[in-house]
């Protein structure tokens, strides 16, 4: 293993030390960048859940050297690794924004499905462009400490529900599941590694394991044998049946096991954050009339939306690809309509799904500038509020672009600017607010 080779794999380490160790020496005499124009505003790392384990600065040097354009850092529940994401990104000369994703129940649409598949109420969200942590002693920090306590209670009661049916390989939350994280904040997904981690210690052959999840699974041996030698697809169907509707763990959410989405809405703009909308693929009831969906979630307070576009045209059956690309179509048109940005990537959160959309594809084409000036605002936000404090939800920014259009347009010129530097970033810390927006707009041409 070369030294290079050495520092790439210590950008996953769960040391902090290390990882800020191996960017820096990473980042050292780096050409300038060569840009491919495509985006990944939607990460996952290993402070929620990657499927290859990659930490914010691993995500980033990826980006870099794929030739993003610009890349999102996207958690559930926590913002851990914001300061390392935007870090990393000025050293390796990368656009960044930071993202938080959780779980929310909309109560006036309790019964129907809206992005959480059979489960009535409740929907994926976000908010976009959290520009710093918020201080200790915050009700925002509070309600962001929040969010993590929530989320560990349902998973040490998924736990809870799922031992008892597998007595043989049943763990402990503590000392089996949190140990993968480098933070703590396991996850649904984190659960499933340990159980099948659990199973390939307690079942010595493979005969035996097989036997084993065979009868979990209620699956035949022949189908089983075939999961053993694909580790991703094994704890697909495990998590399928452990923890997802219908399976041993399960338990139907109610209006109390989530958030009011009203609530997240709300602590996402006190952040000087973007509440945002997530979109599955058009084909739940509450996802049927898109533009109700976003006309309602918008008075509400929510300001973009988010795609997972691979998911809405990637698909091997062609009756279900002409459906979900043209739903693609219908809730972009009204997002543009509505002057809503569009965010997209690709979660990273399950092997096999892409590292980056490739805008190039037929069925993305026709979108390419759109997802580009969605992540260039998403960018621009990200700057305008970590340095001058000149939100794109703040009052400020809508009084002074109270046409959407002229806001997008300020913003996307702003995310356009060559990557921010360290350099940069300490220059417009020193100026403060007033002078570094001030120093935006003479930057910019719109």
């Amino acid at each position: 293993m070369t030294g290079k080779q050495q520092r790439v794999q210590q950008l996953d380490s769960f040391d902090p030390s290390e990882r800020r160790a191996a960017i820096e020496a990473l980042a050292r005499g780096l050409p300038p960048p060569s840009e491919t124009g495509n985006v990944n505003m939607h990460m996952h790392s290993f402070f929620s859940y990657n499927a290859l384990g990659h930490s914010p600065s691993r995500l980033a040097w990826d980006a870099r050297n794929r030739g993003l354009y610009a890349a999102g850092l996207c958690d559930f529940d926590v913002l851990d690794g914001l300061e390392e994401f935007l870090g990393a990104g000025q050293l390796v000369g990368l656009r960044t924004t930071v993202n938080l994703e959780t779980r929310a129940f909309v109560a006036d649409m309790a019964d129907a499905d809206i992005s959480s598949p059979g489960e009535p109420g409740v929907t994926y969200i976000m908010g976009a462009g959290f520009a710093r942590v918020p201080a200790p002693g915050t009700d925002a920090a509070e309600a962001l400490a929040q969010y993590r306590r929530r989320a560990k209670d349902r998973n040490v009661d998924l736990v809870q529900r799922i031992n008892p049916h597998v007595p043989e390989i049943a763990i402990d939350f503590e000392a089996d599941v949190v140990p993968l994280t480098p933070s703590g904040n396991a996850t649904e997904r984190h659960i499933v590694s340990a159980y099948v981690a659990r199973a390939a210690e307690v079942f010595d052959t493979t005969e035996a394991l097989a036997i084993f999840w065979a009868r979990t699974l209620n699956a035949p041996l022949h189908v089983v044998d075939g999961l053993l030698a694909d580790p991703p697809q094994l704890e697909d169907r495990v998590r399928s049946r452990f923890a997802k509707r219908g399976g041993l763990g399960y338990a139907q959410p109610s209006r109390d096991t989530f958030p009011p989405v009203d609530d997240f809405i709300a602590w996402v703009r006190s952040c000087g954050a973007i509440p945002m909308i997530t979109w599955l693929d058009g084909t739940s009831d509450g996802e049927r009339n898109p533009a109700e969906l976003l006309g309602s979630m918008r008075m509400r307070g929510a300001a973009a939306l988010n795609i997972i576009p691979d998911r809405n045209w990637n698909l091997a059956e062609p009756n279900e690809r002409a459906i979900k690309t043209a739903n693609l179509r219908d809730v972009i048109e009204i997002a543009v309509n509505l002057r809503i940005p569009v965010n997209i990537g690709t979660e990273m959160n399950k092997r096999g799904l892409p590292a980056v959309d490739d805008l190039a594809a037929d069925a993305l084409r026709p979108y390419r500038e759109i997802f580009l000036d969605g992540a260039r605002i998403m960018v621009g936000h990200t700057l305008l509020e970590r340095y001058a404090g000149f939100s794109y939800i703040g009052r400020e920014a809508e009084s002074e672009y109270p046409n959407a259009a002229d806001r997008n347009r300020f913003f996307a010129a702003v995310g356009a600017l060559p990557p921010l530097t360290p350099s940069r970033a300490a220059e417009l810390q020193e100026m403060g607010s007033s002078k570094a927006l001030d120093w935006f707009r003479g930057n910019v041409a719109i």
